[in-house]
């Protein structure tokens, strides 16, 4: 079992709450993770990544090689585009479809969603709207995008709840209940879509 992905996004959506979510789930669940991230001027709005690499059998590199991802999960949908070299041929791309637009240059985004569209394995979700119904706070969005990809993850769907859970322990239950919704959202979505 092992899932090799790559988290996208620009500073300040949760790549990195992401990256802790499932970093707690893999490590008290004992499985092995390695993760590298990149941050590219993330709090003036720059891209954020993460390679993140969870199996149940020991992991030597925490780079995951071009055509190799299983996941590419996007909290961006510009995002999602730049790493697609890094997808295998029946990996997934889950994508929230609201683009942060921080460039001039910034594509139309009728473009992005039909490059998007394209693609043969792929969830597209406007995870800004769905956060607020759903878990009553535009900021759970990047657990809406956990969720959403959470099928296409291999380990339990139990794991991500606890590394919410120990992830959020401080900010006490509230902020525990509204990031579990989300998750627990994103995942409906997924598995009805």
């Amino acid at each position: 079992m092992k899932t090799d992905m790559i988290l996208a996004g620009v500073g300040g959506q949760g790549i990195l709450s992401i990256a802790a979510v499932l970093g707690s789930a893999a490590l008290t669940n004992n499985l092995y993770i390695k993760q590298a991230e990149t941050h590219g001027m993330s709090q003036r709005g720059g891209d954020v990544q993460s390679y993140l690499r969870i199996s149940d059998q020991p992991i030597y590199s925490d780079l995951i090689p071009l055509g190799k991802a299983d996941l590419i999960l996007s909290v961006e949908p510009m995002e999602a585009l730049r790493y697609l070299p890094y997808l295998k041929p029946d990996g997934y791309v889950v994508t929230n479809s609201t683009p942060f637009v921080n460039i001039p240059n910034y594509p139309a985004t009728e473009e992005l969603m039909h490059t998007l569209e394209a693609l043969p394995h792929r969830i597209i979700l406007d995870a800004d709207t769905l956060s607020k119904e759903k878990a009553g706070n535009i900021r759970a969005g990047n657990f809406i995008m956990l969720g959403a990809a959470s099928p296409f993850i291999n380990i339990p769907f139990e794991y991500l709840e606890e590394g919410i859970r120990a992830v959020f322990s401080r900010k006490g239950e509230e902020i525990i209940g509204m990031n579990l919704k989300a998750l627990h959202a994103g995942r409906d979505f997924a598995l009805k879509a």
